[in-house]
């Protein structure tokens, strides 16, 4: 290497150390190509991340454009500038986290073969695995203990405190992502145990395809700002709003569409434009919603109550107006997991309040004795009888009445301005509600459908036997 080379190096090794993305171009300089801009957006925005005052960061790319492998080169470059960081990763089984493992960990020990190719400890010549200590999931630097440890909703992150969490591809299939219980399993086990393991001051990165508006990347983006957690959102989609790609260099237009072409459009929008897979599969297309100076008159108001089947079920209670010309305006909701000491005075208080004239209440698993106590609220603490409570079995098919019931609901119920905040539990319940597949619960859906029935608006399904 001659004196105008070595000083051309240095300059790179220099500014590998300043810039994210440079010290990905340095290692891998044939996929960080400079002029593939979005990966320069992707590294920026990951090292703008790193020393704000932002505690999450939620990373959605398209596949194959990189995000676990310069999730990876992050590890290694934080790694070079602080020693002292503690990061553990979490993939969907162990066999994944320790690869996402090992390949931070080689990095760093690479031995340089020749002059010119530029490895890791050109860069951070002081950042050395430490000898002895290089197990595949767990191993330290030197002069450090435990840098560096790899697990999964299925391993173990005890005794093990991290500054950074990255949690990378929980869902291994479709099938997963329409599963209620695993999604809520992997909520579980990262608020339960990764959030317990991050100390104070540390951060989060989510990476992942956005499967469903409940997987972990989702609920992260929700909820987390509810509890104090400043979020950033990376979210790149392959196909641009103009129908240009996001990089014809790594995906063109024709091998997208060679590839989700066979694939369902819910699958392939989610793992492409990063569109959760339930949004195009939901029951309900939408819902109308009005103004609260523009409620019209009613003829009667009602109530609709499912009660709880179990103890992990909801309790569902719509209170409505009846137009003249058959509309239902809901105006007062309960949706609640709370025991019957807390739900039965709670919707008798609901109807006095709001002059329920005819009050349903499902009586099935118990619903005649939630229909009874109620009564006898409303007699002997507000001393009201204005209010008609009826109990009645419904025998028919949850999920046909469900079904057969969605448009009219669509059409003909109405929700108030902002409802989304006002009540949202019952919005997501709502909202995500799928045609096919696995649903946590169906008790929103339910009592919903239950104004259509008692409305006597119930949509006949027709079947046609034959040939055309």
């Amino acid at each position: 290497m001659n004196k105008n080379e070595y000083i051309k190096q240095q300059a790179k090794l220099e500014l590998a150390r300043r810039e994210f993305f440079y010290f990905c171009n340095a290692l891998a300089p044939d996929f960080y190509k400079p002029e593939r801009k979005f990966l320069i957006d992707l590294c920026d925005s990951m090292q703008e991340f790193y020393f704000s005052d932002d505690s999450v960061l939620v990373v959605n790319v398209p596949p194959r454009h990189g995000k676990s492998f310069t999730a990876g080169h992050l590890a290694q470059w934080i790694f070079g500038i602080n020693p002292a960081e503690k990061i553990m990763t979490g993939s969907y089984n162990e066999t994944l986290s320790t690869v996402f493992s090992k390949q931070v960990r080689n990095s760093i020990q690479e031995i340089k073969a020749h002059e010119n190719k530029i490895v890791y400890s050109d860069i951070f010549p002081n950042t050395r695995i430490k000898q002895g200590d290089g197990a595949m999931n767990l191993w330290s630097l030197e002069g450090q203990y435990n840098n560096y440890l790899a697990t999964s909703p299925t391993g173990t992150a005890t005794g093990f405190g991290a500054s950074l969490l990255i949690i990378d591809d929980l869902i291994k299939s479709a099938e997963e992502a329409f599963n209620a219980a695993v999604l809520e399993k992997h909520w579980n086990w990262f608020t339960n145990t990764m959030l317990s393991r991050l100390e104070s001051g540390g951060k989060i990165i989510i990476i992942m395809t956005r499967w469903h508006s409940n997987d972990l990347a989702g609920r992260a983006l929700r909820e987390l700002p509810e509890i104090g957690y400043k979020v950033r959102h990376i979210n790149m989609k392959a196909v641009q709003e103009d129908g240009s790609m996001l990089c014809d260099d790594i995906l063109s237009k024709k091998e997208y569409e060679q590839k989700t072409s066979a694939m369902s459009p819910e699958i392939a929008s989610a793992n492409y434009q990063q569109e959760p897979i339930d949004l195009k599969g939901k029951l309900y297309a939408h819902f109308k919603e009005y103004k609260i100076k523009d409620m019209p008159s009613f003829r009667r108001i009602s109530s609709y109550t499912d009660t709880a089947d179990t103890g992990s079920d909801y309790l569902a209670s719509y209170i409505y107006g009846e137009t003249f010309d058959n509309e239902a305006y809901i105006f007062d909701v309960i949706y609640t997991k709370d025991p019957m000491e807390v739900t039965e005075p709670l919707l008798a208080k609901k109807l006095y309040e709001n002059n329920v004239n005819l009050a349903w209440i499902e009586s099935n698993n118990g619903g005649r004795g939630v229909a009874r106590s109620v009564e006898r609220i409303l007699k002997e603490k507000y001393q009201s009888n204005k209010t008609k409570v009826n109990w009645f079995h419904q025998s028919k098919n949850k999920v046909a009445r469900i079904l057969s019931n969605a448009t009219w609901v669509m059409d003909h119920v109405y929700f108030p301005e902002g409802w989304r905040n006002k009540w949202p539990e019952l919005y997501q319940a709502l909202t995500t509600y799928q045609k096919e597949g696995k649903n946590a619960h169906d008790d929103a859906p339910d009592a919903l459908t239950g104004i259509a029935e008692k409305m006597g608006k119930t949509i006949q399904v027709k079947t046609f036997r034959g040939g055309l």
